[in-house]
């Protein structure tokens, strides 16, 4: 039995092929501009058998959320606004605990990401967190604040998460199993 999936190739200056499996089981390719479809092709062909075992995986791991738990428009606009009263008076308390400062908050809805840090201390954050545990958000507003004294994942960051958040591998590691299922709520074509 064949496996279907979808296939997006997406062509740019780069030099090599990869191949990238998404949670959703989508396939997408990404090859030098200047390589022929059939040489692609030959390739996906040659990978043919990971392809499938790895959109299995996916899809196993990751089943599709039911449509009933599908995040339209309006939904999101409200947990957009749930984030902008709720996230800035706890980033400001988490940051006064920590002697940080940081400069304007700004909120999506991100398709990969919880959260980031800019190197002038602006923070953002995804919408998504107001349907989480508070326990992750905090972890993700105090991983953030921790960037405003390590831009990095060095160990010297690790420990600063620490000091506010002794349990932190637990949250992150809700957040890495969890996390994906809320991110598939928003439907992103």
């Amino acid at each position: 039995m064949k496996e279907e999936y979808t296939l997006r190739t997406i062509r740019s200056g780069r030099k090599t092929v990869s191949i990238e499996v998404k949670r959703d089981g989508t396939v997408v390719v990404r090859a030098p501009r200047a390589m022929s479809d059939a040489a692609v092709r030959r390739i996906l062909d040659k990978r043919q058998e990971w392809i499938v075992t790895n959109v299995q995986k996916m899809r196993l791991a990751h089943p599709a959320p039911a449509e009933d738990e599908m995040l339209g428009p309006s939904q999101i606009r409200e947990l957009k606004e749930e984030a902008q009263r709720t996230l800035p008076g706890k980033a400001e308390s988490f940051a006064a605990k920590m002697r940080v400062a940081y400069g304007r908050i700004t909120v999506r809805c991100q398709k990969t990401r919880w959260g980031s840090c800019t190197a002038e201390g602006n923070l953002s954050f995804n919408c998504l967190l107001m349907l989480m545990p508070e326990e992750i958000v905090d972890y993700v507003i105090v991983h953030e604040l921790c960037h405003l004294k390590e831009m990095n994942h060095s160990q010297r960051f690790w420990r600063e998460v620490e000091k506010v958040l002794p349990d932190y591998r637990q949250r992150q590691r809700w957040l890495k199993e969890n996390g994906g299922r809320y991110l598939d709520r928003v439907d992103r074509h």
